[in-house]
């Protein structure tokens, strides 16, 4: 039995401007790998992070020696069904699982600083200017900001930052504009004499969660439980489902499909397993009649029977060495934009 988050007609409205728009984006983990760099699940176990102090390197040794033993007795196994199990595991390996997980996305926008005699860990605030130095921001920006006249919203399975840094305050919101996140402005800028606003128009569904938000539901500036671990995020596993705790999230994701009539997913694989997310997209998106995807290894039978009322199309991903131009004239011909 699928079990969906229920509906609240009492929220407040939709984010974005009023009225039906052409165009939904659905992220997977395929676009941060596209613009960042950053892993799918099945590349997530490089280890490929610097641990900071005695207790990351615990933590690190903890997940590297289970993962090394559990490959021995599940040699054709994924990485999905290892988080499975280990999420079913004693306190120790769970906790360094998560803390493993939302680590390895957010260390690329860690950095140091030295204060007070010692160095200290800071991630990158969502309008730090040394953001579009990182991984992927820019590359990120440039393909966002040409759609957004267009777009009734976005929709990420991604819990990484990439599109808050993309975007700035100024440009999204997480269903509420005028939200008040916690945390620092911009470095050295305070909160306290600066509060950080989203003011922007666009709607914003990060529908498993991210490595800004705790799990006392907080919502901050930064990524900071991508340092402690203690994410509000959902495990790529083959048997997760969505928290109560996400409930908003996945309301906000439906009034945005539900305001669209073309869907452009790119890097999302309509995993079979996700069958609360999938019927979710089904039920809500039962208005596209476009499905563009943009994958390396597309899955355009399993997009039909999500849109089966939707004619789905297969683009590749743009060349990130070359202009976008070519690559968004291809995308506007196949929604029929004039």
């Amino acid at each position: 039995m699928v079990h969906l988050p229920g509906q609240n007609t009492s929220e407040a409205k939709l984010g974005g401007r009023q009225g039906t728009k052409e165009l939904c984006v659905l992220l997977g983990a395929g676009f941060s790998r596209w613009a960042a760099d950053l892993p799918v699940s099945a590349e997530s176990f490089d280890f490929a992070l610097e641990p900071f102090g005695v207790r990351d390197r615990q933590k690190l040794t903890t997940i590297r020696l289970e993962k090394a033993s559990w490959d021995e007795y599940h040699p054709q196994a994924t990485a999905e069904q290892f988080i499975a199990d280990a999420l079913r595991s004693e306190h120790r390996v769970r906790s360094a699982l998560l803390w493993y997980i939302v680590r390895r996305v957010s260390d690329p926008y860690i950095w140091r600083e030295w204060q007070s005699g010692r160095w200290r860990r800071q991630v990158l605030m969502i309008d730090e200017n040394r953001r579009f130095a990182s991984p992927g921001v820019t590359l990120a920006r440039s393909f966002l900001v040409h759609l957004l006249p267009r777009l009734s919203g976005i929709i990420s399975t991604n819990y990484d930052m990439l599109v808050e840094y993309a975007l700035g305050t100024r440009l999204f919101n997480y269903g509420r504009r005028g939200e008040v996140l916690a945390g620092r402005g911009p470095y050295p800028i305070s909160q306290w004499r600066n509060p950080v606003t989203l003011t922007g128009y666009l709607a914003f569904a990060k529908m498993h969660g991210s490595t800004s938000w705790g799990m006392d539901k907080q919502r901050y500036t930064d990524g900071r439980r991508g340092i402690t671990g203690d994410a509000l995020i959902v495990a790529p596993s083959p048997e997760k489902t969505p928290p109560a705790a996400l409930a908003a999230e996945w309301r906000l994701a439906s009034r945005i499909l539900q305001r669209a009539e073309s869907i452009l997913a790119f890097g999302f694989a309509f995993n079979p397993y996700d069958e609360a997310l999938l019927t979710h997209l089904r039920i809500n998106g039962d208005g596209i009649r476009r499905a563009i995807l943009v994958d390396i290894n597309p899955q355009p039978s399993r997009a039909a029977a999500v849109f089966p009322q939707a004619s789905v199309r297969v683009l590749r991903p743009p060349n990130r060495e070359a202009p976008l131009d070519d690559w968004q004239s291809e995308l506007a011909a196949l929604l029929g934009w004039g």
